[in-house]
């Protein structure tokens, strides 16, 4: 069986190998899929995406033409699918739901840590032989309260760390409050969690109800020098009320690995290129800003798992098995 890969990175592509079986054939395109390339998977009954594919109803119209009967996606988000027009036209949509919680909760305190002690510039510095620790000037993690804006694994993840580290942990999440509890943690309002975190770090899902949780109203409300963290998803953040928060002292630190307009941007090297989004560019001029690619995920064992979930999903539509991990109906 011949599957159409898109943004398939060599990095991909060696892992995607490792986990086929005899029967599957993969077709690996670096390019991302959009309406411009779909043409690429003609008579591709399956085709495999990631997470900045467009994969709105006009690319999976002409998919559905070609043929393709299954999108299995290498990610755990599915915002870039639109569900409603794949079930219209017969697609059947699968994800990696979880791969490695522990790469992305570990990659979290990674920005955590790395913000608090400056350690890019004191990089920096020391290579220059320059060692002085004027401008360097952190503070301790005990004490502190961390707002933790989605109580999933990945959120769990990065509470357990950073209890040990003694912070205070709050959690929003309404649909998991009893979880949370039960594992020992106090669980906040949205209200209560902006005005009183020293920390706010981002694991919730992109959907109609969190895309610009972090906005104009919400930056406001933020406690005064606070840190904001996200490795989940870049549109849970309005990046330019943002950006005027840091501008005007409100956030003290920022460490994303996502961004809203990254899809043009992320998984790229853009050195030689003038690069057009001055939101971005004035960011990553920031002395207390740490941008990073999308890169939370990125680990031997989470790619490893993301292969073997993304075989298995294809094999299960090709022996006609229940799909464990269809999204959408």
């Amino acid at each position: 069986m011949q599957i159409a890969v898109f943004s398939a990175k060599p990095y991909d592509q060696t892992f995607l190998a490792r986990a086929a079986t005899a029967e599957l054939a993969f077709q690996c395109f670096e390019l991302e899929l959009k309406p411009s390339t779909a043409v690429m998977a003609q008579g591709a009954e399956i085709v495999s995406a990631f997470v900045n594919d467009d994969l709105g109803r006009e690319t999976l119209t002409l998919m559905a033409e070609g043929g393709t009967r299954l999108i299995a996606l290498r990610c755990a988000g599915f915002n870039q699918v639109d569900l409603t027009a794949a079930k219209e036209l017969g697609i059947r949509v699968v994800n990696v739901p979880a791969y490695s919680p522990y790469a992305v909760a570990e990659h979290t305190i990674a920005l955590m840590l790395a913000l608090s002690r400056k350690l890019p510039r004191a990089y920096n510095r020391v290579r220059d032989g320059n060692f002085s620790l004027d401008g360097l000037l952190g503070f301790d993690f005990y004490g502190k309260t961390l707002g933790i804006i989605g109580g999933g694994k990945i959120g769990m993840l990065v509470a357990e760390r950073m209890r040990a580290f003694g912070c205070r942990i709050l959690i929003y999440d309404p649909f998991n409050e009893d979880n949370c509890r039960q594992r020992g943690y106090e669980t906040a309002t949205l209200e209560m969690l902006f005005e009183t975190s020293d920390i706010i770090s981002l694991h919730c899902p992109l959907n109609e109800h969190t895309r610009h949780i972090i906005n104009r109203d919400s930056v406001a409300r933020l406690k005064q020098g606070m840190m904001l963290i996200n490795t989940s998803r870049g549109a849970l953040m309005d990046t330019q009320a943002v950006l005027d928060g840091l501008k005007a002292h409100h956030i003290a630190y920022l460490g994303i690995d996502v961004y809203e307009q990254e899809g043009s941007l992320f998984f790229e090297d853009h050195s030689l290129d003038i690069i057009q989004d001055d939101v971005i560019q004035r960011l990553i001029t920031l002395p207390n800003v740490i941008v990073t690619g999308h890169q939370a995920y990125f680990t031997k064992e989470a790619l490893q798992h993301i292969a073997e979930t993304t075989v298995s999903n294809i094999l299960e539509y090709l022996r006609d098995e229940p799909l464990t991990y269809q999204v959408g109906g």
